[in-house]
């Protein structure tokens, strides 16, 4: 890579990707990661799509070089490629209410599919029916409060830091 492609931009796209894959390393509460944040944040800001797309799948795929591949993670990749997509449709209609509404989809969009992903590979103890599937979503609420308290958390940092970074107002404080 030439030196003229080292742009400010470029850095920020390595810093997500290490960020988000070092954040599923360290300790923390489960499903509370910045990855679907990323993903909602990249769909909207990144003006290279193929980057946009690319940024959670290098970043879960690095985390999970150390953590261990699993059977679910085709789902769980997908996920998050669907949610880089509610963040490009997030572009057209940008604001506080839509962007805490597409963190909110994104929680549920990848909680609905990683569960339904888990139960159908057998890796839950529940039969394999419509009782067994809904056992198993009520078994996963933990996961998606978790997974809805880190995106909102990561969300409003990234959208927020943002939004500082391009209005560039001066704060007085007294």
């Amino acid at each position: 890579m030439r030196k003229s492609e080292l742009t400010p931009k470029i850095y920020v796209v390595i810093m997500m990707i290490f960020t988000g894959a070092m954040m599923r390393l360290i300790p923390h509460w489960p499903n509370f990661t910045p990855i679907a944040a990323i993903a909602l944040f990249g769909g909207t800001f990144i003006k290279r799509k193929d980057l946009a797309f690319l940024i959670p799948v290098v970043a879960m795929l690095l985390s999970d070089l150390i953590i261990g591949f699993h059977s679910t993670m085709f789902p769980v990749y997908l996920s998050f490629i669907a949610i880089v997509a509610i963040g490009l449709a997030l572009q057209r209609r940008l604001t506080v209410v839509n962007t805490l509404s597409a963190s909110l989809a994104a929680s549920v969009l990848f909680y609905l599919v990683t569960n339904l992903a888990s139960w159908t590979s057998g890796l839950m103890p529940y039969p394999m029916n419509a009782s067994g599937l809904m056992q198993s979503y009520i078994a996963g609420l933990p996961f998606l409060f978790n997974g809805i308290l880190g995106d909102l958390f990561y969300t409003s940092a990234l959208f927020g830091s943002a939004y500082l970074v391009t209005n560039r107002q001066t704060v007085y404080v007294k």
